[in-house]
């Protein structure tokens, strides 16, 4: 018996990287998944089939969760399939990194509004089921990067400093309908994105981690775990998920 069983999750941007290790692992944990993508239909189906290969739940819903229409459809079509949301993992994020001297309008537009507003449209879209059914579990993924500056990131820091402040907020206006919302803040995380790094930088980023290697899918999938089962008095908090690089 899972510790999610009976349950449904949306994850955004669950084709890859930290948004496939929780889609997976929440699936494993007996809830259903929305497995929800913007471009990568194949990845996303290769994961639909190795949930169904364990006998999992699952279903594909295709948006741009940076549109407030697309997001808005995306909770639609996943309630009307299964009746309840029981918990959102806001994951999908892009980088376009540039100085600030470099970067322009449609770099700082298209970074904020992926990362953030989308946070934002698909909050609004499931709050109004969550309040409902007086239950629920909201899970923003948010960055260390957030947390310290990153040089050429400006706009991606930004994005993900503003989810650990929407969090806190969010938080205090839905405690009283016993929703929780909580933030995780990776570190340096093997997926995709970090994969073209040099190794010479990975070196030197990997000598900087206290615990000495970066982290996996699996360690923030973990974490989104804990946060949507056994955390029901946590809420507001931020969830550093980083090997100790970033200790406030």
């Amino acid at each position: 018996m899972g510790k999610l069983d009976g349950q449904v999750a949306i994850v955004t941007g669950a084709s890859r990287g930290i948004g496939r290790g929780i889609a997976l692992q929440m699936a494993r944990e007996g809830a259903k998944v929305a497995i929800n993508y913007r471009s990568s239909e194949a990845q996303a189906q290769e994961l639909a089939d190795e949930i169904k290969g364990f006998e999992g739940e699952c279903m594909l819903v295709q948006a741009d969760v940076g549109s407030p229409d697309e997001a808005r459809d995306m909770v639609r079509r996943v309630f009307e399939q299964w009746g309840r949301i029981d918990v959102l993992v806001n994951n999908a994020g892009i980088t376009k990194d540039r100085t600030l001297r470099k970067m322009g309008d449609e770099d700082w537009q298209k970074v904020v509004n992926a990362n953030l507003g989308s946070v934002f449209y698909c909050t609004s879209a499931v709050m109004p089921i969550m309040v409902n059914q007086t239950h629920g579990h909201i899970i923003n993924i948010s960055s260390m990067n957030g947390q310290v500056g990153a040089v050429g990131q400006s706009n991606y820091s930004a994005s993900k400093g503003g989810i650990i402040a929407f969090t806190r907020t969010a938080a205090l206006e839905l405690a009283r309908f016993n929703i929780t919302v909580n933030t995780i803040a990776p570190g340096w995380t093997l997926t995709d994105m970090f994969a073209g790094v040099p190794d010479n930088i990975q070196d030197q980023i990997k000598g900087r981690i206290p615990l000495g290697r970066f982290g996996s899918s699996e360690d923030i999938a973990k974490a989104a775990v804990f946060l949507s089962t056994d955390a029901d008095y946590i809420t507001g908090e931020q969830l550093n998920v980083n090997g100790g690089a970033f200790m406030a």
